[in-house]
């Protein structure tokens, strides 16, 4: 028996939405096999990990928790990745949006009668902007690879956030820890369902991918982007401006990054730690793959990937497994994401042979 691999005369629209699938289900497997090999019981620890979280109502309301910042990055590197910018430092621009929100809910601290919150989304988007429109300045200025400069970026962002909360903004009632005073409820995301975490950045969320939707499927700019990335003659013949692409991508992407910054300060977290940095902005990418690059497909991608977190703290509470399962099972999935894309282009033919004569 042989198997070989014979290129597709076209993309194939089947495996374009059923490789995520795929590799999905090739994620369950392996994991179960991760599982045995650490002496679990496997059916058990899939359930632990990928059914229990769902179970319950906080249970189901700490997923939507979860996806929503992972959800907004998504949709902002999606944009990008369609035109071939390549921004893989939004957890930089994430983390510098959450340091701008915070730095204007620390100046309007003792305000009580204003809802601050409002002030911090336009601070969280423009610091996450601010990050953004580096790489894109020595992209388009001295073509500069912004894979390498938007993810060293990322070093400067964090380190920059350990030393405002050791330095001029730790809490001095913090008993020493390296944090920022509990934002105030004027500071904080409204919370919109009784008896959950629920906030408003869930909301926003779904907003973005709505606006991302329209615009790539329904606007002259989303058009630019789609053809910018799969026919880059074309592009130029039509005029389209490849630097300006670049910088929309990167100043999307970072925005929606810092507002995801921003809505994690003021939601969950409710004030600046280094426990921010949790690799959002790098999880996204996983997030925006698995949902096809498209912001409908990256609200389910966001989901699935919320599901991991929440599956992975389960399965060190629940059956001892160390913190690093949910990195695991992340970076199989993004290793078979990537595997069966090939079946998009390819076609695996498996062909018997024949017996040679005697």
């Amino acid at each position: 028996m042989r198997i070989s691999v014979v290129p597709r005369g076209e993309r194939s629209r089947v495996w374009t939405y059923a490789s995520p699938l795929l590799a999905i289900l090739l994620t369950l497997v392996t994991a179960a096999i991760v599982f045995a090999a650490l002496g679990k019981e496997p059916f058990e620890a899939l359930r632990v990990m990928w059914l229990d979280p769902l179970l319950g109502k906080r249970g189901f309301s700490e997923l939507f928790i979860k996806a929503a910042p992972l959800i907004m990055i998504a949709v902002g590197l999606s944009l990008g990745f369609r035109a071939n910018v390549w921004n893989i430092g939004a957890e930089g621009q994430y983390i510098m949006g959450a340091i701008f929100a915070t730095g204007v809910a620390l100046f309007f601290y003792d305000v009580e009668s204003f809802p601050v919150w409002l002030l911090m989304i336009p601070a969280g988007i423009l610091g996450g902007m601010f990050w953004g429109a580096i790489p894109a300045l020595l992209k388009t200025r001295f073509n500069a690879s912004e894979i390498l400069t938007s993810l060293m970026l990322t070093y400067v962002a964090n380190l920059g956030l350990l030393y405002l909360v050791v330095g001029p903004w730790k809490d001095p009632d913090g008993y020493g820890f390296p944090q920022t005073r509990l934002l105030t409820a004027a500071a904080s995301s409204p919370h919109l369902v009784p008896g959950t975490r629920i906030h408003l950045g869930v909301v926003a969320a779904l907003i973005v991918v709505a606006l991302g939707w329209f615009l790539l499927s329904k606007s002259l700019l989303g058009f630019k982007l789609k053809v910018v990335g799969q026919a880059p003659r074309a592009a130029a013949y039509a005029g389209f401006s490849t630097r300006a692409l670049t910088w929309l991508s990167m100043l999307v992407g970072g925005g929606l990054a810092g507002l995801a910054g921003m809505f994690e300060v003021a939601g969950p977290i409710g004030q600046l730690t280094p426990a921010l940095s949790t690799g959002y902005g790098f999880t996204a990418i996983i997030v925006a793959f698995l949902g096809r690059l498209h912001p409908v497909g990256v609200l389910f991608g966001g989901l699935v990937l919320a599901l991991s977190y929440l599956g992975g703290e389960k399965a060190q509470i629940a059956l001892g497994l160390p913190a690093a399962v949910t990195k695991i099972n992340q970076g199989i999935l993004l290793f078979y994401l990537l595997a069966c894309d090939l079946l998009i282009r390819y076609r695996l033919c498996v062909s018997l042979a024949k017996k040679e004569a005697a």
